[in-house]
């Protein structure tokens, strides 16, 4: 009999034989809802198989649950798709994935940086079969809502992966395969979705994760053209008529871009809005930090608290916002914070904020690829000193729990780690024994136990 795994296999034999090992792990997922998940017990496993199953047992995706959640209604998922920035970019995906797969017997979703699927088209067949899992626009594709998945998974590790048949954490799921991979705005880096492509096996042929590469990387390029082309329609009608209603107006809706501000690692954090990018002064930045996590306001008095130590300054406060009025003001009229309470009028994606989303629902890679730095280093604001710690000691607390040997290792290349000696134990610990990695990282333990004991 020949051996399945010997390198005369065929592909079909080898992909039979994993499902055969993912259909046996089935049987162990049951007892690790009675403690913790022990993939040690799943042997023949691909490594990101055991690692996802791991996180979505202890994220608590239920495998017996034969629906995905729905997480937006009707009327939300249109205006929610409608401004984002993915939606410019859909004309590319369907000549490119979307109108090849009617015939070919596929699905094509894009989703948000969250699993949540936006647009779901293809195969009319396939399409109704789908929606018996509540594979729709709307629903809830995260590792934390429905276990080992392409797009969710995919998000969680920050690169395209593939998904076969029972090597999916849900049940109902195993009918089906697909491949799929993160889109990245071309400008920021910053997660934007993920597309996939789900059917049966012809979803996970070797060359499909070829194909969705490809799509996203001319998507991404469509992206950028549009927004360059928009950036010069700008410049031509402020010169013609600087922040008239309609040149405003035109700022508006656009889809092309996801107002930002990058916190991390800086002192000084960079807002981005309709395309226009400027570094703000520490004291503006930690205004629009806090303001940014709170969406329904601040009093007066709430953020001085929250800026100034001591006892809140409410006058020193307001004469700040009058100078962060002209500053936003000159940048998008439509930015200017609200008062009675402080209020942003406009959503603005902090880096900060979503490292706390990918922590929250396992995905401590893709929150490690975003993490740049602590909040604000130098801010000895109350409200950011505490929004920092909150964000550096989930981080540490995912990675060591959680994380694989190089996860940890890069953690430790972060300025905060560099005297934690439990990070690098738990990597020495995990680090195989012949790894090379392992001569610097008893180095500098032997560093830390010198400087320790001086």
């Amino acid at each position: 009999m020949k051996n399945p795994i010997h390198p005369a296999a065929s592909v079909n034999d080898v992909a039979e034989l994993l499902q055969r090992h993912a259909r046996a792990g089935h049987e162990q997922i049951d007892t690790w809802r009675f403690g913790l998940p022990d993939t040690s017990e799943l042997p023949g496993l691909r490594r990101l198989i055991k690692e996802s199953w791991q996180r979505s047992a202890q994220l608590k995706a239920n495998p017996d649950q034969p629906e995905a959640p729905v997480a937006m209604d009707l009327d939300e998922l249109e205006e929610y798709r409608r401004q984002h920035p993915l939606a410019t970019i859909m004309p590319v995906i369907q000549k490119l994935l979307i109108q090849p797969s009617y015939e070919s017997g596929l699905l094509v979703a894009v989703g948000d940086e969250l699993g949540r699927l936006l647009w779901v088209d293809g195969n009319p067949a396939m399409r109704r079969r789908a929606e018996g899992m509540m594979f729709v626009a709307g629903a809830d594709w995260s590792e934390a809502a429905v276990g080992t998945s392409a797009p969710g998974t995919a998000l969680a590790l920050g690169r395209g992966i593939q998904i076969s048949g029972a090597e999916h954490y849900k049940r109902s799921v195993h009918p089906w395969s697909c491949t799929a991979v993160p889109f990245h705005d071309p400008d920021s880096g910053a997660l934007l979705g993920v597309v996939d492509i789900t059917g049966t096996q012809a979803a996970v042929a070797p060359h499909t994760l070829s194909l969705v590469e490809a799509t996203v990387a001319a998507a991404q390029a469509q992206l950028r053209v549009e927004r360059l082309q928009l950036a010069a329609t700008k410049h031509s009608a402020s010169a013609r008529r600087r922040n008239s209603p309609s040149a405003v107006g035109s700022r508006q809706g656009t889809g092309l871009y996801r107002n930002s501000l990058q916190l991390l690692g800086r002192d000084q954090a960079l807002l981005s809005i309709g395309g226009r990018s400027i570094p703000l002064s520490a004291r503006h930045s930690e205004i629009l930090a806090l303001l940014g996590t709170r969406p329904e306001g601040l009093s007066a008095e709430e953020l001085a608290l929250a800026l100034y130590p001591g006892d809140g300054f409410t006058v020193t406060l307001r004469a700040e916002m009058v100078r962060l009025r002209k500053v936003l003001h000159e940048l998008d009229p439509a930015a200017v914070p609200e008062s009675r309470p402080y209020r942003l009028p406009i959503d603005l994606g902090q880096d900060a904020a979503q490292v706390l989303s990918c922590l929250q629902r396992g995905a401590h890679r893709v929150a490690l690829e975003i993490y740049k730095g602590a909040v604000l280093p130098h801010s000895e604001a109350p409200g950011i000193v505490e929004l920092r710690e909150k964000v550096s000691a989930l981080l540490r607390e995912a990675v060591l729990n959680d994380g694989s040997a190089e996860a940890l290792l890069k953690y430790a290349g972060l300025p905060e780690a560099k005297n934690d000696v439990d990070v690098r134990l738990a990597a020495l610990k995990l680090l195989p024994p012949r790894s090379p990695k392992r001569a610097a990282v008893v180095a500098e333990l032997e560093r830390l136990e010198s400087e320790l004991s001086a």
